[in-house]
């Protein structure tokens, strides 16, 4: 196991009618920036219960965050937050509205061009903010990270900061049950890739981290088919939206190697083409254990045999099903897997292999060795 350091302040209020918890977390006499995205939390009582919890604070709504939320959109939401004098942001929603408010966070701190924080600068300040998570899916309500969408640029910024950690978070599932079902299967897509990106690499003497990783597939693989003939169903939904907090924590990725490709290809699939996050992870991860799938051999063989039970066979054939098994999973989930099933082909490779480049991106995988022409090969295994 490699050395880490390991830091996660975000507290976790977890359950039925924990929104009433705002007022704890909150301090009184706060100014507070409340922000969204479309008008769901309108009729799921989600709004109300924010208003109720925090009577008496002077609040200021922004909704319209994107579900990939946009630079243009987010810097509104800054002159609003200045305008209104506002000193704590509540996010309520999904990880776009998280990531969003992050941005926001750091933004209203920073005296020049609020890009330069996606470019390069480091945010030295940023308001606090908290969360009332809506969507399972990204974890971002306990971890310092986001990415930002840049319409002119063509491109999802990441970003990251201790300073961005949400002081508080509120999980209440009864809060999701009101999701389409393609937001029910992103979500455990998005859970599932970000728990294999920490885990399918190679052996890191880290036992520990391997089991709690193979725990939240194993649930993955068993709730998330029951949220979608059930959306109704609170353990169900419980149990999904801790694995998807669980999943990107920073606990499981402690002291291993981990590949963050598919995510990285996939961000420049979004950016030229619009895909949902979880749809381009769906369609890459297959192919980027096709294409990986000597370095990673002996983790491919620990997953088919622990989260497949596929213990039979020679190793190629156990590799081959343990792929194959993941795709029916995510086909499972309602999203496919393959780029023609969005009616896009051949014509897509170069634009975002170049993207891949200009954005630098041109070491990719836990050996940093996924060049352009590899990520090439994977895009088109992908087709």
């Amino acid at each position: 196991m490699r050395n880490f350091t390991f830091y996660n302040p975000t507290r976790i209020h977890f359950g039925e009618g924990q929104i009433k918890a705002l007022a704890k977390e909150i301090p009184a006499g706060s100014r507070v920036l409340v922000t969204h995205g479309g008008g769901s939390i309108f009729n799921n009582g989600v709004w109300e219960q924010v208003e109720q919890a925090l009577q008496g604070y002077h609040l200021s709504r922004f909704g319209g965050i994107e579900p990939n939320p946009q630079f243009a959109t987010l810097v509104r939401a800054v002159e609003q937050l200045k305008a209104e004098q506002c000193d704590f942001i509540l996010a309520v929603g999904g990880g776009s509205v998280i990531d969003g408010s992050k941005f926001i966070a750091m933004a209203a701190c920073h005296d020049g061009d609020p890009l330069q924080l996606l470019t390069g600068t480091r945010a030295t300040r940023a308001l606090p903010l908290g969360c009332v998570l809506t969507l399972a899916a990204t974890g971002s309500e306990s971890n310092p990270g986001g990415v930002v969408s840049h319409a002119a640029l063509k491109a999802k910024l990441p970003f990251s900061n201790p300073l961005l950690f949400p002081r508080f978070a509120v999980l209440d599932p009864r809060t999701t049950f009101s999701l389409p079902p393609r937001q029910i299967g992103n979500g455990v897509v998005d859970a599932f890739v970000h728990t294999i990106e920490q885990y399918l690499t190679y052996p890191a003497d880290a036992p520990l981290q391997d089991r709690y990783a193979e725990g939240l597939l194993l649930t993955l693989i068993e709730e998330g088919p029951k949220a979608l003939a059930n959306p109704e169903d609170y353990a169900v939904r419980a149990n999904l939206m801790w694995c998807a907090t669980q999943a990107l924590n920073g606990l499981i990725g402690c002291g291993v190697p981990q590949d963050w490709a598919t995510h990285l290809i996939g961000h420049e699939l979004t950016a030229l083409h619009g895909l949902d996050h979880a749809q381009t992870l769906a369609i890459l991860l297959p192919a980027v254990l096709a294409e990986r799938r000597e370095a990673k051999r002996a983790k491919l063989l620990q997953y088919a045999d622990r989260v497949w039970q596929i213990g039979a066979g020679d190793e190629d054939a156990r590799i081959d099903a343990a792929i194959a098994r993941t795709v029916e999973f995510f086909e499972s989930m309602g999203v496919p897997t393959r780029l023609a099933a969005y009616q896009l082909g051949q014509e897509v490779i170069d634009p975002v292999v170049a993207q891949l480049s200009a954005h630098r991106m041109v070491a990719l995988g836990e050996h940093r060795d996924i060049d352009p022409q590899t990520s090439a090969r994977i895009l088109t295994r992908a087709l």
